[in-house]
């Protein structure tokens, strides 16, 4: 399987009806902190940030206290859903997490991309991989 292609093709690529917007970087990255694929922007992080994020989706609620790190980026964890996507905003910017069977899906946003449509376009990728069994 290609993952380049699903970072290229799927996370990074223009938000239906909206052309010329796209996320500003988007990654996969196992559950163990390997990175599957990921765009060129998309920052280098370091595995206790990874291992924060893992800790999130197993305890929801641990990163609230002290915010969302990656690539040493906080952001301030807001509502996502609880062992299953996890959102965090920076200013204008913002990131979601998409938790599926085997891998993390990232997508990390500014504007003039919204919130809601960096959660699609993770979300929905992170929806297909688990209905693949990913």
């Amino acid at each position: 399987m290609l993952w380049q292609a699903y970072v290229d093709d799927h996370l990074m690529c223009d938000i239906e009806g909206h052309e010329g917007h796209r996320l500003t970087a988007a990654a996969i990255v196992g559950h163990d902190g390997s990175v599957w694929a990921q765009s060129a922007t998309f920052p280098q992080f370091k595995p206790e940030e990874m291992n924060g994020i893992m800790t999130d989706f197993n305890e929801p609620g641990h990163l609230a206290p002290t915010g969302l790190h990656l690539g040493g980026t906080k952001y301030m964890v807001i509502q996502g859903e609880a062992g299953a996507v996890i959102r965090g905003k920076k200013g204008s910017g913002g990131i979601t997490i998409k938790k599926t069977g085997q891998a993390l899906v990232f997508g990390i946003y500014e504007e003039p991309v919204t919130p809601g449509q960096c959660n699609m376009v993770v979300e929905r990728l992170g929806d297909y991989l688990l209905e693949q069994g990913l």
